[in-house]
């Protein structure tokens, strides 16, 4: 399927919208608490453009690759000012003589086929004492497992219409990830919570709740990274 197929998912009436704009919006600020405006930045994915927004305002080098041209065109319409430098290209084919101080993989690995494999090519595309920052959708989350006890998922693994709609292949766990980062060479430094989300989207929605309180349910969510909606961990090669 082309990669072009999902834009629907990347444009402002998506039904997950809500979720995106919180968590998108965050993750990027806690990376940038983390790291310094010289760092050398290669991000995976433009996604809904919110990251590359902030990133390229941020970091002086910064570098993006996607494999869709409509999601890249979208980007451009949205984020006209943008200061990224763009690749069009997929992560797969990405080949590059500089190496990166930090690498970005934000809500990537859910999509690709092969994730380890992905998580090993960039590896060795880090700097010496280089960060890489995954973060991923966490099926444990404090929503599913409500959802899966009262039977409205079948268990917290299952895929739902917005994640196939948005491509998504997979869930990640805590354990899964670690696993996954550290038999692809890297050891983990740091993990995190996004978002600790406690119902459904459409409850959330409904709720009308202030900005505070959404932003206190991202600082909170920071310490528990088993419950929260998404995942982000720090991690360097030891290879």
């Amino acid at each position: 399927m082309s990669l072009d197929s999902h834009l629907p998912a990347y444009k402002p009436d998506f039904a997950y919208q809500f979720d995106n704009e919180i968590m998108l919006n965050w993750y990027p600020k806690r990376i940038m608490a983390l790291t310094e405006p010289g760092n050398n930045v290669l991000e995976l994915g433009i996604g809904h453009g919110y990251t590359c927004n902030h990133f390229s305002d941020y970091f002086h080098h910064y570098v993006v690759i996607d494999g869709s041209e409509s999601v890249i065109s979208n980007f451009k319409q949205v984020f006209p000012a943008s200061k990224a430098e763009i690749v069009e290209g997929f992560f797969e084919d990405f080949s590059s003589e500089r190496k990166f101080d930090v690498i970005i993989m934000g809500f990537v690995l859910e999509h690709v086929d092969r994730p380890k494999d992905i998580l090993e090519k960039y590896r060795e595309l880090l700097a010496p004492g280089g960060r890489c920052f995954v973060s991923v959708p966490n099926a444990e989350s404090l929503h599913r497992r409500f959802g899966a006890a009262a039977g409205l998922l079948d268990n917290v693994l299952t895929l739902g219409e917005g994640d196939l709609v948005l491509g998504h292949q997979r869930y990640y766990t805590v354990a899964s990830l670690t696993s996954e980062l550290e038999e692809a060479g890297y050891s983990i430094q740091r993990k995190e919570g996004i978002f600790l989300k406690p119902v459904t989207t459409q409850q959330m929605i409904s709720l009308d709740l202030r900005s505070d309180i959404i932003d206190g349910m991202c600082k909170v969510g920071i310490d528990y990274p088993e419950l929260s909606a998404g995942l982000l961990f720090e991690a360097t090669s030891n290879r």
